[in-house]
């Protein structure tokens, strides 16, 4: 289970994995069925309260009440942005708030084509990346594998009403290091690719980390069947240090080693996210270094538009720099894309997201 996080001597059954959920109702004497029901009713029905769980007995229900509690998050806020992405603060159950966000790309008639939902994955992050709105909160703790849940299942039922379909991806990319709750995060992606929650092909998640390297080792010797993207910025050692703290500890050389370990045991290619920063690793030489890290193991590359952040300096990559830099990619015969800013009028783009509150500070390494 996840750092505990509730309030009452009930178990909050948005804690529980697939397997604690059915010892826990063995713990109450049901039988294994009736898990499949509760899980089914929490993740795919998105049940908040036993009453809503019809086709449990009364006496069921009244047990379930007596020592059980569902936490489900709520929302707090909502923005729509003239691209119409939305983003949505969510308020947790212990008075925190996180940030998610619905993606859409359309088709030329207006309807909605692909979907894809941007998750949290913790309050903060402790990675202190010198570019990002998220990392300057710092860190207040781990999400559970149910409130990352959560967030998928609520804007898939709002991506219906509102688009007429259901999300078709989730990518790991909001508030959080998602490898730095390897348990929880892993534990989500099971429950959104379960057929009783939403049914996602795993090949439809994108899991995003910073590079801790015993992580992506461990994805590997397990199989994680979700893609993997990696958010590398800067292509050395050099000027990755200068904005992501990570770098001293787990240089470029620990994040080859480990790629190539985990492209060793699942044949699966990996993302580089590249954030493009003007006249800091948008040059000819950048380009070059950039396409060695592509060929450690078959990859493509992301190339991102930065969204301005407040109190940062770095400014996102001049129109005809992208272009010379993108020509140089494609020159060394690396596989690149343009992904452009999303929601940037609503604070709903990449590094943009955080908990605007004023007040504390989490921990970080920044």
């Amino acid at each position: 289970m996840s750092e505990p996080i509730t309030t009452t001597s009930k178990t909050n059954l948005k804690t529980l994995s697939r397997k604690e959920l059915r010892e826990f109702c063995d713990s109450l004497g049901l039988k294994s069925f009736r898990a499949d029901q509760i899980f089914q009713w929490l993740y795919q029905k998105r049940a908040d309260t036993f009453t809503e769980m019809t086709n449990l007995s009364l006496d069921l229900r009244e047990k379930l009440e007596q020592g059980a509690v569902i936490h489900p998050i709520k929302v707090a806020h909502m923005q729509e942005a003239s691209d119409q992405t939305v983003k949505f603060l969510f308020s947790l159950h212990d008075g925190k708030h996180i940030e998610s966000v619905l993606i859409p790309e359309m088709n030329d008639d207006g309807t909605a084509d692909r979907i894809t939902v941007c998750v949290s994955s913790q309050v903060g992050c402790i990675f202190g990346c010198s570019f990002c709105a998220t990392g300057k909160m710092g860190y207040f703790r781990n999400l559970a594998a149910g409130e990352i849940v959560d967030q998928a299942t609520y804007i898939n039922e709002f991506s219906e009403q509102r688009f007429g379909k259901k999300i078709t991806n989730i990518v790991y990319m909001g508030m959080g290091e998602p490898l730095h709750n390897y348990k929880e995060v892993v534990e989500s992606t099971a429950i959104i690719t379960d057929p009783l929650s939403l049914g996602l092909s795993p090949r439809r998640i994108t899991v995003s980390t910073v590079g801790l390297a015993r992580q992506i080792r461990q994805l590997g010797d397990e199989r994680q069947p979700f893609n993997l993207a990696v958010s590398l910025h800067a292509p050395t050692d050099e000027k990755r240090t200068q904005i992501m703290p990570i770098n001293k500890s787990l240089n470029l050389k620990a994040l080859e080693e480990a790629l190539k370990h985990y492209f060793a045991a699942t044949n699966q290619p990996v993302t580089y996210e590249y954030l493009l920063f003007d006249r800091f690793n948008d040059g000819p030489e950048d380009a070059k270094n950039l396409a060695k890290i592509a060929r450690w193991i078959p990859s493509k590359v992301n190339i991102i538009m930065y969204n301005q952040v407040n109190g940062v300096s770095m400014k996102r990559a001049k129109e005809d720099r992208l272009n010379q830099f993108m020509r140089a990619l494609t020159d060394q015969g690396v596989r690149a894309t343009v992904r452009r800013s999303r929601g940037d009028d609503i604070d709903a783009g990449c590094g943009q997201l955080a908990d605007r509150e004023k007040g504390q500070h989490g921990k970080t390494i920044g």
